[in-house]
């Protein structure tokens, strides 16, 4: 391989093979350098048990832009999403709560709760679709870069343009999602703590955040902008894994010429005279290229791969303040049967064993979880949201066997007393298996192996500083125009030639691929920028 190149990508996650793709596609001879000895980053399937395959980290897809999706072709490489029949199962102390499965079903079963909920939900729906169609506009475009002059105000003035025609209710909808809390939004709209906790459980997904922690009602929204097949708010599962995603999205940047080099770590980015100019690996190898992109969260690329000398002291303290941690515990088990509900028992395969199975019996019990992390370091009685994809899926277990993904909410990056994650790992793993088990009685038992991955581990394999899946907390402060630090929101890093392309950039975390398809569009806006400077010199 040649060790100089147009474009050099850090990481080969989801982002990064998009940003690859679009960059290789307009030209240029593109490298990824990914860590692993797998392609993917954190959306990847791996087997973590003899005969069990997994999504190792992310789980489920929605969020992944279809102009993505059309541009690198990856239904026809093998790209395919099966549906929820439900979207959420919630098993309560004495009842449960299905979500989805269409809106005359939704309102029945809101209406064994509250039959006014049932009549409000409707309107609640069109609302928060009306609102995530505005973050469905603005993906796909790059946010203005604050203080960069009359370009960036007519970029504002264009992604702002529109929200002034949606209306004044909208308006007002936009403004409570941005700075309310959960509890406060969807006390606006319901009365029924089953009804608000089968809405209010998004706002904290990958959110070291309460309910009634002010800002969590954007999260909420955040995972709603999604779409499945064309349905706008569905999610579903990947046949194959997670892992099918990339492995598409790689074969599409294989196409058009992209080296992607695995086991190939980066330790630091070569800067002089304020301009990158390539990367130095783990090994020693250098590697130059004009163009480099970081598909790493802000806080690995700033505190680790580039000298803090070559920023300046204000940027500087604002990364060293930028927030991570998403407050997530990953886990993958290997089961000999599925899980029987006290409140809906069998074994057999159900409509509610193919849904997302949310443990979170009410809003308290959500806000409570977040004051243990913060006092003890972890849930005494956590979040957990279950996925069984054997369900749907039988090629990621044995036959007659399954796999379960247990994604858990609240577990502080950070523990006191001088303990680390890999002092509790275990006996925090066994707190969450005996967490299933209160509601399911034969779960435990059903264990064969399971796969941890603490705050710490999340950090160690994946490369997610804190344990933060989204690259950096989802906060109206580091959002939009100020993702990752105001004045940088461009996917342009102070360094001139470095770019970032994760999600740490704007829309932010999830599976979408937009920052890597708007990060490769403004690097190929500034090479043609630069073309026409170069050619009129000559």
């Amino acid at each position: 391989m040649s060790n100089r190149y147009d474009a050099i990508i850090i990481g080969g996650g989801h982002n990064g093979l998009t940003c690859a793709f679009y960059l290789a596609r307009a030209g240029m001879k593109v490298r990824v350098l990914e860590r692993r000895d797998i392609v993917g980053g954190a959306c990847v399937t791996e087997e973590f048990h003899p005969g069990f395959r997994n999504s190792t980290a992310s789980y489920t897809v929605s969020l992944l832009r279809p102009k993505v999706i059309a541009d690198m072709k990856l239904h026809e490489r093998g790209f395919r999403i099966i549906e929820r029949t439900i979207s959420n199962f919630f098993p309560f102390e004495d009842t449960y709560l299905k979500l989805g499965g269409g809106a005359g079903r939704t309102e029945a079963e809101f209406a064994r709760f509250s039959q006014k909920d049932a009549d409000t939900y409707k309107h609640y729906d069109a609302a928060l679709e009306k609102v995530a169609q505005v973050l469905r506009d603005i993906a796909l475009k790059c946010p203005p870069n604050v203080g960069g002059g009359v370009r960036s105000l007519l970029a504002a003035a264009q992604q702002g343009w529109p929200i002034a025609g949606l209306g004044l209710e909208v308006q007002r909808d936009l403004l409570d999602i941005f700075t309310k809390s959960a509890r406060d939004f969807l006390d606006g709209w319901f009365e029924d703590d089953h009804v608000k906790t089968a809405f209010g459980f998004d706002a904290v997904v990958g959110n070291f955040a309460g309910v009634s922690t002010p800002g969590s009602a954007y999260v909420l929204l955040h995972h709603v902008f999604g779409e499945v097949n064309g349905k706008f708010g569905a999610w579903g599962h990947s046949v194959g894994g997670m892992g099918a995603i990339t492995q598409a999205m790689a074969r599409a940047c294989a196409e058009y010429g992209v080296e992607i080099s695995l086991e190939s770590p980066v330790s630091k980015v070569l800067v002089n005279n304020g301009k990158a100019e390539g990367v130095k690996l783990e090994s020693g190898e250098e590697l130059y290229a004009p163009t480099i992109a970081a598909n790493v969260g802000p806080a690995l690329l700033y505190r680790q791969l580039v000298d803090s000398s070559d920023l300046d002291a204000d940027f500087n303290r604002r990364i060293k303040n930028y927030k991570t941690g998403s407050g997530t515990f990953r886990m993958n088990v290997a089961l000999s049967e599925l899980p029987d509900f006290t409140v809906l028992p069998g074994k057999e395969k159900a409509e509610h064993h193919t849904a997302g199975i949310i443990i979170a019996p009410g809003m308290d019990y959500m806000d409570q979880a977040f004051i243990d992390a913060q006092q003890f370091g972890w849930s005494k009685k956590p979040i957990i949201e279950i996925k069984l994809p054997s369900t749907i899926d039988d090629s990621l277990a044995p036959p007659g066997q399954h796999v379960a993904s247990l994604f858990c909410q609240q577990f502080s990056p950070e523990l006191k007393d001088g303990q680390t994650w890999d002092d509790v790992r275990e006996k925090v793993a066994d707190l969450i298996i005996d967490t299933v088990n209160d509601h399911a009685p034969n779960f435990k038992n059903a264990v064969i192996a399971r796969q941890i991955h603490s705050p710490l581990d999340l950090e160690r394999k994946f490369g997610l500083i804190g344990g933060d899946i989204f690259h950096g907390n989802m906060g109206l402060d580091q959002l939009w125009a100020a993702r990752p630090v105001l004045g940088h929101g461009d996917y342009r890093s102070p360094i001139k030639g470095l770019y970032m392309c994760g999600s740490g950039t704007h829309p932010g975390g999830g599976v979408t691929g937009a920052p890597g398809h708007n990060a490769a569009a403004e690097i190929i806006r500034d090479r043609g920028t630069l073309w026409k400077v170069l050619h009129r010199a000559k």
